[in-house]
């Protein structure tokens, strides 16, 4: 049964979607998810909270994933409140996206509630920073298939697209020349596929040798993960090539590919 209208602030219309902030709530530490517009559409929620550094693209990220989600008949709904994190809320969500959130943002309780969005089908999409996330919470680390370990300057290279039979990398190229922020990883959990990796020898700073992961999607514990690395720059979120990359792995975590 779809949940009554609980959010507390203020409702923003923009052209790309709605975008829902805070107001009067009968219990602001635990709100919950408004009624979905239309019954017959999916539902994400996009969630970029920070501890740490702040990625100024994040609101770009925002403003592209609602208008994809309008084109695509999928309400978007966008939060930095983590208090969205309980049984209630999340279980309106075919896939929440975690877009360049940072460090600690989620206390215990909202741990456990996503642990069991997850294992009860649900879909996690991580962009960019998403790994940069809960370093102290070895299942997220398992989730989201890496840690952040380090990164050179923004420059160019060259994807290595190894696996299109997936929605986010069946239009790619074999090889995708891109500018970003390229992260190296440490943690990797060896179950993730990995979709596309980064040529190490076109660009300077790689320290993951010849298997260098920036693209990747597995089960895991019940539920549906997606990654991708890139996402750094304001320009990625104008990109077609990149937004139909991230929509695609948005897809494939709402169990949609």
């Amino acid at each position: 049964m779809k949940k009554e209208l609980l959010l507390y602030g203020c409702t923003l219309l923009l052209a790309c979607g709605i975008q829902s902030c805070s107001s009067s709530a009968t219990n602001p530490q635990t709100p919950v998810a408004a009624e979905t517009e239309n019954a017959d559409s999916s539902r994400i929620l996009v969630f970029s909270k920070t501890s740490g550094f702040y990625h100024e693209s994040i609101p770009d990220g925002i403003s592209a994933i609602q208008k994809l989600g309008n084109e695509h008949n999928v309400q978007v709904d966008t939060t930095k409140n983590a208090a969205y994190f309980n049984p209630d809320s999340l279980s309106n969500y075919d896939a929440v996206v975690f877009l360049s959130t940072t460090q600690d943002v989620l206390n215990d309780q909202q741990q456990e509630a996503f642990t069991k969005y997850i294992q009860g089908g649900g879909g996690y999409a991580g962009i960019h920073a998403a790994a940069d996330t809960e370093y102290d919470w070895p299942w997220y680390n398992r989730l989201v298939g890496a840690y952040f370990l380090s990164h050179p300057k923004q420059q160019n290279a060259t994807v290595r697209v190894s696996n299109k039979n997936h929605p986010s990398t069946s239009h790619l190229p074999d090889e995708w020349e891109i500018f970003d922020e390229l992260y190296n990883y440490k943690d990797i959990n060896p179950d993730i596929t990995v979709l596309a990796t980064l040529d190490e020898s076109t660009y300077e700073g790689g320290e993951n040798a010849d298997n260098h992961p920036i693209v990747w999607y597995h089960e895991f514990d019940g539920g549906r993960a997606f990654y991708t690395g890139l996402g750094h720059t304001k320009e990625s979120y104008s990109n077609p090539v990149f937004l139909q990359h991230i929509w695609g792995g948005i897809n494939y975590a709402m169990g949609q590919e």
